[in-house]
């Protein structure tokens, strides 16, 4: 049975450990033994924590042996992506001038997690800086995608990704500011959400410790998972103010189905502004005639704005990043700068009177978004517009890094406008998975975890699997 435990949810696996059917440590040597299994085959897991992991898996054991309380993930094995600190290993965010970057102490969702049973036993592979959709570091080289090797896992949050869904950890924590805990889901066929803005804190003693005004709008950090049960036990446990983030809040999370009536669904199978690729439009609707078939109301709609809230969202990020070019330009490797330089030549620098009006346009469209999504309980839309593109794709030429832009396009209002977005696997489109996104007014994370559900709980789930050719 030990061999196969990999294979476990996160919350199964600490069911198992608490009715003391298998131990933590025999729990967390499963898991180290995949890694060392498939790793090499995909990349993921760029650090390893074997030492630490036995340790913490042996106290989890020692104290459950001694009836301690347990928290709803104890003994469970977890990642986390480099670009979040975990105490006594750098920050490295995939470049090699940030190698030695060790934290002394965790981040607050690393903290929590523990205090919720969690042991580290990895970190896992981003893009340079977190500033592209596919995992590929000048640090660590490429994260490929378990399904097909030449194909992106997704990013930035890829390496989490493309370990969840080989079975090297059962739940892991990444972030998200343009769809970066989406993307990586829909490439690799795992769940995720990306919180409501200010739901889950976040903050870094590695410098640069501040926002820029995009992030502090856009950027969340959330958990990842292959089960959306386990998403939302991790949720649940990262969730809420933090005194080393001002922007968290302290908010009670409830699902808006509690209240009552039916599921209200808008399918947006073609978002505009692009094609979609017709494998996955299909699949969305497979899925809105899976929630019809379970009773909900499903109606087909486009939210006001929708092409302008993509246009804001590339314009507000990419301003920023022509302030913070000359230090990218010092320490990030040529692919990644390569990304950036054609984003900012799609997108010229602008002046402060076209700049600043940018944000109240965001503000309406903000408003817009709301009361549509107070009509409709969640917006079914595809992750990508297309299935996931070859390594190297995005820097091959200009047109192919406007088309990844375009590709992208359904995750981004959402980190605009600071709403909750899940993401489950419904489905197959070239030979890879497609990721359905399940996006919620602002705080209702737990009613896009809930609809997702019930997606799953029809269609299934696609991982873990062995990695592929």
């Amino acid at each position: 049975m030990t061999d196969e435990l990999w294979r476990r949810g996160a919350l199964e696996l600490a069911g198992m450990i608490a009715r003391k059917e298998v131990s933590s440590r025999e729990v967390v040597d499963a898991h180290l033994a995949r890694i060392d299994a498939v790793n090499p085959a995909v990349n993921a897991v760029v650090r390893r924590l074997d030492d630490e992991a036995r340790a913490a898996a042996d106290a989890a054991d020692a104290a459950l042996a001694g009836g301690n309380s347990l928290g709803p993930l104890h003994g469970v094995p977890m990642t986390v992506k480099e670009n979040i600190d975990l105490a006594g290993t750098p920050t490295t965010q995939a470049v090699a001038a940030l190698a030695d970057a060790v934290a002394p102490i965790d981040a607050p969702i690393v903290a929590r997690m523990r205090l919720a049973g969690a042991i580290p036993i990895g970190r896992t592979n981003l893009p340079d800086l977190g500033l592209r959709v596919t995992t590929e570091s000048s640090l660590h080289g490429d994260t490929r995608n378990p399904w097909n090797r030449t194909r992106t896992a997704g990013g930035s949050s890829g390496g989490e990704a493309a370990a969840l869904a080989t079975g090297m950890s059962p739940v892991g924590l990444g972030n998200d500011i343009g769809g970066s805990l989406r993307n990586p889901a829909h490439c690799c066929g795992i769940t995720s959400i990306k919180p409501t803005s200010g739901v889950v804190p976040s903050a870094t003693v590695i410098p640069p410790t501040e926002l820029m005004l995009a992030a502090e709008i856009m950027f969340s950090d959330g958990p990842m998972a292959r089960h959306v049960a386990d998403v939302r036990a991790a949720l649940l446990a990262i969730a809420g103010a933090d005194d080393r983030d001002v922007r968290s809040i302290p908010v009670t999370l409830t699902d808006r189905l509690a209240e009552g009536g039916r599921l209200r669904v808008a399918v947006l199978p073609d978002p505009p502004g692009g094609d979609t690729h017709g494998e996955i439009s299909g699949a969305i609707v497979r899925a809105a005639d899976a929630l019809s078939d379970l009773g909900a109301d499903v109606t087909y709609a486009t939210p006001p704005s929708y092409e302008q809230a993509v246009e804001l969202w590339t314009r507000l990020l990419v301003e920023e990043i022509h302030w913070q070019r000359p230090l990218a330009g010092m320490i990030m490797g040529e692919a990644g700068l390569q990304f950036l330089d054609y984003a900012l030549e799609l997108y010229p620098q602008t002046d402060t009177a076209t700049y600043l009006p940018l944000h109240a346009a965001r503000n309406g469209i903000g408003q817009a978004w709301h009361e549509f999504l107070t009509e409709y309980h969640v917006l079914l839309s595809p992750t990508w517009a297309q299935p996931a593109f070859e390594l190297g794709h995005d820097v091959s030429s200009l047109d192919a890094a406007a088309g990844v832009l375009q590709q992208i396009r359904p995750v981004v209002p959402m980190n605009l406008l600071g709403i909750p977005a899940a993401v489950v696997p419904v489905g197959m489109a070239d030979g890879l998975p497609v990721g359905a996104q399940v996006v919620g007014r602002r705080f209702a994370d737990l009613t896009c975890l809930a609809v997702a559900e019930m997606i799953e709980q029809a269609l299934g789930v696609l991982t873990p699997i062995d990695p592929r050719s």
